[in-house]
C-alpha cells in the first residue's frame, strides 16, 4: 500500500512539473528545453548516490538523476562515486585494517554493512550504499530518467557488458527507455566505444571537452559531449550541435556541475541541453518560472 501511494504521489508530481516546465523566462533569453539533472540524486538534500537522494529528487519533481557505478570484489555493481569507501561511509570504523578501503577490494556483503548516511546528517544514519539493481528499481518506481556514469572503468574490466546486462534484465533496454530515459556516460572514450559496440541503441555521453576539430571522431559513438561549465562557450556548443551522433540526430551538451542561478542561466543561454547540478531546486528556479 505504501509503495502504491508513493508511486501515485510521484506520478502526480512529475505530471505537474511536466506542465510547468515549458513556462520559461523568455525575456531573459533562456531556452525552454534545458533539462535539469540531479547530480548523484538531490545530493545537497540527502547523501549522494543513495536511494534517499533519488527520493528527494523525485519529491522535487526532477525527472533526470545522475549516478555512478563501480564493482565490488565479488562482482556486484554498486552505486558510489569515489574509488574508495572512505569519504561517504564509515568503512574506517568497521574495517580499520583494510586501508586504502578501495571499492574493488570489498565484497557486496561487506559494503552492505556500511553506513553511507551519517556523514551527511544524523537523519540519514543507517543509509546503505545501493546496488545498481536497487537504484534502478527506485528510479523506475519514480518514473525518472537516468544519466548513468561508468566510473573508473579501467579498474573493472568488462563492466560495460555487465552493466548493459543488468540494464536489460531491469527492462531498461527497450525502445521506450532507449529513446528518452537513459544515457550512459563516462570520461573514458574506450568505455563508451565498448558500450556502443555491445548495444548500439544505447545513447552515450562523453564527459569532458575534446577540441572542436576532434568532435567528429567522437560523434561516431557518442550522442552527447558533457563538459564542465568552466569549459563551455556558445561556439563550442554550436560546434557540437552541428554534428550528428550515432543515432542520426544532432549531438547534445549536458554541462556539469552548476549550483548557482547565475551560472545556470549563462550555460542555458549558451545552448546547453542539460544542466547537471547538486542543487536541482536552485537551478530549476533559475531556468523556469514558479
Amino acid at each position: 500500500m505504501h509503495a502504491r501511494t508513493v508511486a501515485v504521489t510521484t506520478t502526480a508530481l512529475l505530471g505537474v512539473v511536466a506542465l510547468l516546465l515549458p513556462v520559461h523566462d523568455a525575456t531573459a533569453g533562456i531556452p525552454p528545453h534545458a533539462v535539469v539533472v540531479a547530480h548523484r540524486g538531490a545530493s545537497t538534500l540527502a547523501p549522494e548516490n543513495t536511494l534517499a537522494a533519488v527520493d528527494e529528487a523525485a519529491a522535487l519533481g526532477i525527472a533526470w538523476v545522475e549516478n555512478d557505478v563501480q564493482r565490488t570484489k565479488d562482482g556486484e555493481l554498486v552505486v558510489i562515486h569515489d574509488d574508495t569507501l572512505r569519504r561517504t561511509t564509515n568503512v574506517e570504523e568497521v574495517f580499520p585494517d583494510r586501508a586504502p578501503w578501495k571499492v574493488k577490494d570489498f565484497t557486496a556483503a561487506e559494503i552492505a554493512r556500511l553506513d553511507a548516511g551519517s556523514w551527511f546528517g544524523a537523519t540519514y544514519a543507517g543509509t546503505r550504499v545501493p546496488t545498481l539493481r536497487q537504484y534502478m528499481e527506485r528510479v523506475e518506481r519514480h518514473h525518472q530518467k537516468l544519466l548513468l556514469e561508468i566510473k573508473n572503468p579501467e579498474l573493472y574490466p568488462g563492466i560495460e557488458q555487465q552493466t548493459l546486462k543488468l540494464l536489460s534484465n531491469e527492462g531498461w533496454l527497450d525502445r521506450r527507455h532507449l529513446t528518452g530515459r537513459l544515457v550512459v556516460q563516462s570520461f573514458s572514450a574506450d568505455s563508451l566505444r565498448a558500450v556502443h559496440a555491445l548495444k548500439p541503441g544505447v545513447r552515450t555521453g562523453l564527459l569532458g571537452a575534446p577540441a572542436k576539430e576532434d568532435l567528429a571522431r567522437y560523434a561516431v559513438f557518442a550522442d552527447l559531449i558533457n563538459p564542465s561549465h568552466t569549459a563551455l562557450t556558445r561556439s563550442y556548443v554550436d560546434a557540437v550541435h552541428a554534428l550528428a551522433g550515432p543515432h542520426g540526430t544532432p549531438m547534445k551538451v549536458f554541462v556539469w556541475t552548476v549550483d548557482d542561478a547565475a551560472t545556470a542561466r549563462t550555460v542555458a543561454r549558451n545552448g546547453a541541453d542539460g544542466v547537471i547540478t547538486n542543487k536541482p531546486d536552485v537551478v530549476r528556479r533559475a531556468l523556469y518560472w514558479y
